[in-house]
């Protein structure tokens, strides 16, 4: 199969679909990869690195598209690379369909097969390939949280662990999944004040076996969640629903109870985002302020440190796109049922029910 590797568009998108590790796997499984030049230079991965590895390099976007059956991305299709989907095309990457109307429109329109890296699933029910990218951001919320509490930065000012005689910040995290767990992880290593919010008694009877004293669980009731926002320094959405729009948790009318200067941090802004305050931001200009609070909305969060998310991504990526390049797609799905909960739009129709309903767009599951 010809495997195609576009540079990234997006704001501030410095990772890789491929990097010339993953080409090299994939060459010497006998396919072809096809790199646009420069597609790694953010993340120091030169063209001819991928030259090394076995990569033709293409001019531009377009050509490579041309020369493609499967293209490989990391963020979803901006509308000029939508543009130049064609139905024999198979593309594999992070869509978040269920925010993004216009780009499933759009993806229906080209007839290309779509299959998204974060409604694949695993033996466990868990998402393989969107952990990575939550570990990422679960991580780096702590850290821009802890920055934006700055004064500088029109934040709080506070400290997010305290000293001695002084008490920490409160954090608080709404869900418990993956990335709400290394959020804690590192809130926790800064001597933080942590609380998780879950609705799952069973998830947060794991969390406190897993972190013992170091933090709080508390039952995600509306109520609850009141009480933290109006508390908390800094909280962090964290919630997750496969496939669908994230729920909106934190309302206008909770976000005013807040201290002024404190800071929120949407994880799942790429899924519309949880707090209804939020819109999505960018690299360029991340946050922005309501009622006094600081609101952190960036939509491709791990791009900040791109070459550690790159690789990470690659590490998870790379199985399903070898069975996808040595099957063919359609041969693979059938083969394997979690790659094919994968599959959101294919033959003009949308593909996942969630999607579906999320986007109220009709759902036709015969691929």
């Amino acid at each position: 199969m010809r495997v195609g590797v576009p540079k990234e568009i997006k704001n501030n998108e410095y990772r890789v679909g491929l990097t010339p590790a993953s080409v090299a796997e994939l060459v010497n499984a006998g396919h072809e990869v096809v790199v646009e030049t420069k597609a790694g230079d953010g993340i120091d991965f030169s063209d001819q690195s991928y030259v090394e590895a076995g990569a033709r390099i293409a001019p531009d976007a377009k050509s490579v598209f041309a020369e493609s059956d499967m293209i490989v991305k990391v963020k979803e299709p901006q509308a000029q690379e939508i543009a130049l989907l064609e139905p024999r095309h198979l593309l594999f990457t992070y869509l978040h369909l269920a925010a993004d109307k216009p780009q499933a429109e759009g993806l229906m329109k080209s007839g290309a097969t779509c299959i998204a890296y974060e409604t694949v699933t695993a033996n466990d029910r868990s998402l393989p390939l969107l952990k990575p990218m939550s570990e990422v951001a679960g991580r780096m919320s702590v850290q821009v949280g802890a920055h934006y509490l700055e004064k500088e930065q029109g934040g709080r000012g506070v400290l997010l662990g305290g000293v001695p005689g002084v008490a920490p910040a409160r954090v608080a995290i709404l869900g418990g999944g993956v990335s709400g767990v290394n959020a804690a992880q590192m809130a926790v290593g800064m001597r933080a004040d942590v609380t998780i919010y879950d609705i799952s008694n069973a998830r947060l009877a794991e969390l406190d076996m897993f972190f013992g004293s170091q933090i709080k669980t508390a039952y995600a009731s509306r109520a609850a969640i009141a009480k933290a926002v109006s508390e908390a320094e800094l909280v962090i959405g964290a919630v997750l629903v496969p496939g669908a729009a994230a729920p909106k948790l934190v309302t206008r009318d909770m976000l005013k109870t807040m201290k002024r200067g404190s800071v929120l941090v949407d994880i799942a802004i790429d899924q519309g985002g949880c707090f209804e305050t939020s819109r999505a931001t960018t690299h360029d200009n991340p946050v922005f302020e309501v009622d006094g609070v600081i609101h952190y909305c960036v939509a491709n969060m791990p791009g900040a440190v791109a070459r550690t998310s790159a690789i990470a991504l690659n590490n998870a990526t790379l199985p399903f796109v070898l069975k996808l390049a040595n099957e063919g797609a359609e041969a693979a799905m059938k083969a394997d049922s979690h790659l094919a909960n994968g599959l959101n739009v294919s033959g003009g129709k949308i593909r996942h029910l969630a999607v579906a309903e999320a986007l109220d767009l009709p759902f036709d599951a015969a691929a």
